[in-house]
């Protein structure tokens, strides 16, 4: 009997290490696969068919590849995406200078918004700019010849919660053009056009070269031309601060009936907030520098990042944005380190909450 309990109290303390060990190293293997986990972003964009949902497709598919402690759903969302951020519902999303402008001077989609952030929103990324105009039926040319001429009429200027509609819609405002907005599905725009339910409707395409998929569905339903403000329009548009571009219609990949498309271009990019570390965000962007041609020849709405253009057109964007939301320290460090920053934009570089 003395013998067995003595040979069991010897063997209690390596019992206990053994243990300890266990314990130890099962901690260490729970860590070790916390740390293998991705971490999981919610990013917004914008519909199924838009140029938003496209992108950032195409975006998450390298972001997976090259980036798999990220795990990207794209949530498509019907617009203004920064209004889910900022209520904390989403870690990413699509937005425009022009949303940024709107929730900054609480304005438009944004007029009583402000109470109800719960998310400060951040700058991260800019892609490309997105040009908006404006189409009628090729057989109404004869009447109606300038913007001007939609006075009245029934205008179908986007999704009601769409950043180039509130562009657009400013845009007419501007030129002092009191048209009546006629709300569709964005599928049957075309077809709406077609047969006179609207004299008018918005056209636009990432960096003026890659229209979005529902406007070449439109295309199939209506034979469209583009329909250009007055050089007198264009003046008073340039006096009030828009950007007026020509582009070439065959980047529609049609024939729009005019020489060049007079487009109004505005900034969009995809964002995401301080749950995305500083290093997180950088080694983001590096990765999108490096592949940027290659999501180019996937989304042409890539081009203007591409062919070593990224650091030079995020400087572009901050030029017109900077003001109107918080800067990722992330972006900021990748900036500086590419000779583009600006110091001027030191203070509203997004601090850690």
């Amino acid at each position: 009997m003395h013998g067995r309990y003595s040979s069991v109290s010897v063997a209690a303390p390596a019992f206990r290490a053994l243990t300890r060990l266990a314990v130890t190293a099962a901690i260490i293997m729970a860590a070790a696969t916390a740390r293998s986990q991705p971490t999981d972003i919610r990013w917004g964009t914008a519909p199924v068919g838009s140029t938003g949902h496209k992108a950032l497709v195409v975006l998450a598919d390298l972001l997976h590849r090259e980036m798999p402690e990220l795990r990207v759903s794209v949530l498509p969302y019907p617009g203004a995406t920064v209004k889910n951020f900022a209520l904390g519902e989403i870690d990413g999303y699509y937005t425009s200078d022009v949303a940024l402008k709107e929730l900054e001077s609480d304005r438009g989609r944004f007029k009583g918004f402000k109470p109800h952030v719960r998310v400060q929103p951040v700058q991260s990324l800019w892609c490309f700019t997105v040009d908006v105009g404006l189409a009628i039926k090729a057989g109404n040319r004869g009447a109606i010849a300038k913007w001007a001429d939609l006075e009245g009429k029934p205008v179908y200027t986007g999704p009601l919660a769409f950043d180039v509609r509130s562009y657009l819609e400013d845009a007419l405002a501007a030129v002092g053009v009191r048209h009546i907005y006629k709300q569709v599905d964005l599928t049957t725009a075309g077809s709406q056009l077609s047969v006179g339910s609207i004299d008018a409707m918005l056209i636009y395409a990432a960096g003026g070269q890659t229209p979005p998929p529902w406007l070449s569905q439109a295309s199939l339903a209506v034979d469209w031309a583009a329909l250009n403000p007055s050089a007198d329009e264009i003046e008073r548009l340039a006096a009030q601060g828009f950007g007026v571009v020509e582009v070439d219609p065959a980047n529609f990949h049609r024939d729009l009936h005019v020489r060049k498309a007079i487009l109004l271009p505005s900034y969009f990019g995809f964002s995401l907030g301080m749950k995305t570390s500083a290093d997180e965000m950088y080694k983001l962007l590096t990765i999108v520098e490096t592949h940027a041609d290659e999501l180019a020849r996937v989304d042409p709405s890539f081009r203007e990042i591409g062919h070593g253009q990224m650091p030079a057109f995020e400087k572009r964007a901050l030029q017109a944005t900077w003001r109107l939301a918080a800067i990722h320290p992330g972006l900021a460090r990748y900036m500086k380190e590419r000779g583009v920053w600006e110091s001027r934009w030191d203070a509203m570089i997004a601090r850690t909450p």
